[in-house]
């Protein structure tokens, strides 16, 4: 993505069609800009000549089109831009994946030229990435976005009246979770577009049993758009809206679709031993037999109780283990650890799950406090020998299946801290005989360590995010392991039938979930294909066996034979490299490089995006003559989490407000806080005293903020004349309130009359629709019913002082009730923004390092730094991390600083 010089104008649009089968988020964004209208030495600039209503960059389409064929899902997304300018225009393309999937294929077509990536070995594309940059020319990486998704991103410089349609293919083995498969579609337009469409196709042999579909932002005038067709054995979902079914209003720009589509659904299951497909040379088994009853578990859970644990994560913790606890079957055995620097089991011995045991164990839990350091290693024995004396004491039942489950925040910094020697004891102690789940809480863990030891031991790794919603995360994993269904789940094949078959041995079974394998047929006599499946389950052995036989696709689907293709054998490469790349983490190095060898040979075989290639796009030559390739990365969860980590580092240290907050204070400063993502954005504005700048303008209800700046009473020794507000003008046309703020008094005008309030008083006015309270020397908070609610801060400075004079600050402290329209220097970041920063680096300053900010189609250089709110501290403020973007807040605000001068208080011109 390159950087962008000048006033830039961005009109985002954006959707994405995903299939995890848990929730995940992903948007496809065409983006534009163009430079506003200026004219040199003018003074007074209109907010109108900006409107969205003159895109210079045309969308005419963006298409997602999703089809799932028994569980493997290819998404192509489609979009078609037109730059209707008299002079070159850079559009952009970006697209957030789940990080699960692999990106197959990218193109543009610009003037019937095609330009086409191209996977690579990683490390040569990295060559070719390094190039670029050493050029001077950005070459865009694909960027870790939140949780479970990556950002792809590419622009491309459109001559004059010029199309240009961008194609992007990845594809991705559905999992089954908790009883379903899920399509998600997250559609977040910021604009109009002619031709919007989601289509999903679902094809499955097997029989679909049900399937649902709905929308967050789903109206009672949209949810008829959602069409849904449903056949035994095919479902298709289509949505559709016009353009004018799009508008949030009649006449409005704004759109009404801003949410999460999604589509949940599963198969018939009325075989035992399961589904089998073959087709062109490919088998694929899904094996997730009917009406298992559960095996009972005996579970202990080993809980972090450390110093870094305090507060928010201690509180979640325990929130989660009193659901958990709730949760657990009669037939179950537990036991609970906590630990620091010292192991505190809560029995010496498993217990039963009964009532009273459970009800007993809640309230040791309710206790729980963080302390002390982290003896990961001497905890997870503990476990261990928990549950071997378990077992030899004759406490459990004998089948049944037994397991750990870890949560900690931080690294072993007690007792054995070396990180290869505790995975070593703990294999060791398990011996095979038991599941390790870990759990690692936030950022400071380390990933890998976690999840080689879970794999290592029959369990897995799964990282707990620090934010509101980690209570969930954690019922979350545990009801996905809560009911296992069978355990050493071996699924065999005739040795002279298939080849190359993926992971044939399953160490469970969950309930809700499925276990897939795939293979390739040397013999395509399929009378003696004989499949059998061993396992333990609830009562002893489980054996069953049959017969397959290829389905013809041509006849259960007899109009779309031509769809399915090779299907089968990109799920068995897709399967393939998924499991070679968790078998490079683990074993010894051998096996290591034999696993990454064959995943990077099967990568780029299948043009696959994976951890080990990267895909080269070259874009057209520019003006220069010279080409800026785009490298596409897949990431692997360590450089996600070392992002992560460098992000985190600068997020705040103090509980936010609960809602957004839009303020403008001190000289002047502005501050976005957004609570959502734990962050704040800031920028300063630098003009002549006297200047009068739009705040807010909300033309649909005629609210209207202008304040006008006042600088120092004279030049400082420094040079620099500092300026503040010290006068707001504000309207709210439909209640007929006109209110003028000084740093001397209030006057509030409202039909035909005019109340002053001073300074030096407290005072409560309330109406019908306003109310205005007046703290003495100190705040007017402003309610306009149903709209919005400001509160302005007065700050005395000495009176004698050389310098400075008594200035205001304004803050929204409630806007969810203004209308899409609303815009001005506050307003336009009344409902969100989309930003990602990445590239942490030193700055000027150690405490404040500069990063990158990729904000409405352009790259920004930010720098991590402070600004003061005054609400709890009147005097000195509070500090508020902050990403600062310089020079007049360019880049984020729309426009330029200018484009907001009017010419009165009460003005919009």
């Amino acid at each position: 993505m390159s950087g962008l010089l000048g006033v830039r104008r961005l009109l985002l649009w954006g959707l994405v069609c995903l299939w995890l089968p848990s929730l995940v988020r992903g948007a496809l964004f065409v983006s534009h800009h163009y430079e506003a209208a200026q004219e040199p030495g003018a003074a007074v600039k209109s907010l109108q000549k900006r409107s969205v209503n003159n895109p210079t960059v045309e969308v005419h389409s963006v298409t997602v089109d999703c089809t799932v064929t028994s569980r493997f899902a290819h998404t192509v997304m489609t979009s078609k831009a037109l730059n209707k300018a008299n002079i070159s225009q850079e559009i952009f393309f970006e697209v957030e994946l789940p990080k699960t999937a692999y990106i197959t294929n990218f193109s543009m077509e610009i003037e019937n030229q095609v330009y086409v990536g191209e996977v690579k070995e990683k490390e040569k594309a990295k060559k070719q990435y390094d190039a670029a940059v050493s050029r001077g020319q950005t070459a865009g990486l694909v960027k870790a976005s939140g949780r479970k998704m990556e950002k792809f991103s590419v622009s491309v410089n459109i001559a004059a009246q010029s199309n240009v349609t961008f194609t992007l293919t990845y594809e991705e083995l559905l999992q089954r979770k908790l009883g379903h498969y899920e399509i998600q579609t997250r559609v977040k337009p910021k604009q109009l577009v002619e031709e919007f469409k989601i289509v999903t196709n679902i094809y499955e042999p097997q029989g679909i049993s049900y399937v649902d579909a709905h929308a967050t932002f789903l109206s009672n005038e949209l949810l008829p758009l959602v069409e849904k067709t449903v056949t035994e054995k095919k479902a298709r979902i289509y949505f559709s809206p016009t353009l004018e079914q799009q508008r949030s209003c009649a006449g409005c720009e704004g759109t009404l679709i801003d949410g999460d589509f999604i589509i949940k659904y599963d198969v018939n299951r009325a075989k035992t031993l399961g589904d089998i497909q073959i087709v062109n040379g490919y088998f694929v088994h899904f094996f997730a037999p009917p009406d298992l009853p559960r095996v009972p578990k005996n579970v202990v859970f080993v809980i972090d109780r450390s110093g870094s644990m305090s507060g928010t994560k201690i509180y979640q913790t325990k929130e989660a283990m009193l659901a958990i606890l709730k949760d657990l079957h009669e037939e179950d055995y537990f036991g609970i650890i906590l630990f620091d620097s010292s192991i505190d089991p809560w029995k010496d011995s498993l217990i039963k799950a009964n009532k009273e045991n459970v009800d007993e164990a809640m309230a040791f839990i309710k206790r729980l406090h963080d302390r002390g350091a982290t003896n990961i290693n001497d905890a997870v024995l503990r476990a261990v020998d928990l549950l071997r004396q378990g077992r030899s004491d004759h406490i459990v039942p004998e089948i049944s299946i037994d397991m750990i489950i870890l949560l900690t925040d931080g690294m072993p910094n007690v007792g054995e801290s070396n990180l290869p020697r505790i995975q070593e004891n703990v294999h060791a102690a398990i011996g095979g005989n038991m599941s390790l789940f870990c759990l690692g809480f936030g950022n400071d863990v380390d990933y890998r360590f976690l999840d080689v030891m879970g794999k290592q031991n029959k369990g897995l790794a799964r990282r707990i995010f620090e934010a509101s919603d980690a209570t969930l995360q954690l019922q979350g994993f545990y009801e996905e392991v809560s009911s296992p269904l069978l355990s050493e789940v071996d699924l065999r094949y005739p040795d002279n039938a298939v080849d190359f078959i993926t992971t044939n041995h399953f160490d469970q079974l969950f309930n809700g979930s499925e276990i897939v394998v795939a293979g390739r047929l040397t013999d395509n006599d399929l009378d003696n294909f004989l499949v059998e499946v061993f396992a333990q389950g609830s009562e002893g052995d489980f054996q069953v066996q049959g017969q397959a036989s290829a389905i013809q696709w041509d006849v259960i689907y007899p109009e779309e034979e031509y769809i399915f293709g090779d299907f089968t054998e990109r799920l068995w490469a897709y399967l393939t490299i998924q499991q070679l790349l968790e078998k490079s983490k683990t074993g010894s190095e051998d096996e290591k490089g034999n696993a990454t060898a064959k995943a990077l040979d099967m990568s780029l075989l299948y043009n696959f995006v994976t951890p080990l290639t990267s895909m080269v796009v070259t874009k057209p030559e520019t003006e220069n003559g010279t080409d800026s390739p785009l490298v596409a990365d897949k990431l692997t969860e360590e450089q996600r989490q070392q992002a992560e980590k460098m992000v985190h580092r600068y997020q705040y240290s103090r509980p936010l407000y609960n809602t957004p907050t839009f303020l403008v204070d001190g000289d002047p400063h502005f501050l976005i806080e957004l609570p959502d993502r734990d962050d704040a954005l800031c920028f300063n504005i630098n003009d002549k005293p006297g200047t009068i700048f739009n705040l807010v303008k909300d033309s649909t209800p005629g609210i209207l903020v202008n304040g006008q700046i006042i600088g120092d009473k004279k030049i400082p020794p420094d040079g620099k004349i500092n300026t503040y507000f010290w006068r707001f003008g504000i309207i709210h046309r439909t209640l007929g309130v006109r209110l003028e703020v000084t740093t001397r008094d209030i006057s509030i005008f409202q039909d035909g009359h005019r109340v002053k309030l001073l300074w030096s008083d407290t005072a409560s006015l309330k109406g019908p629709n306003v109310d205005f309270l007046v703290t003495k020397g100190h705040s007017l908070l402003v309610t306009l019913r149903d709209s919005v609610k400001f509160l302005i801060l007065l700050h005395k400075v000495w009176e004698k002082h050389p310098y400075h004079r008594d200035y205001l600050g304004f803050y929204t402290l409630d806007s969810h009730l203004m209308t899409p329209n609303v815009h001005g220097l506050l307003g336009q970041f009344y409902h969100g923004i989309e930003y990602e920063v990445t590239d942490l680096r030193p700055g000027e300053v150690p405490e404040k390092p500069d990063a990158t900010m990729y904000v409405k189609g352009q790259e920004l250089n930010v720098t991590r730094g402070w600004q003061r709110d005054f609400r709890r501290d009147e005097k000195n403020g509070e500090n508020i991390p902050c990403w600062f973007i310089h020079t007049n807040g360019t880049g984020l605000i729309d426009g330029d600083a200018t484009d907001y001068i009017v010419s009165g208080l009460f003005k919009t011109v």
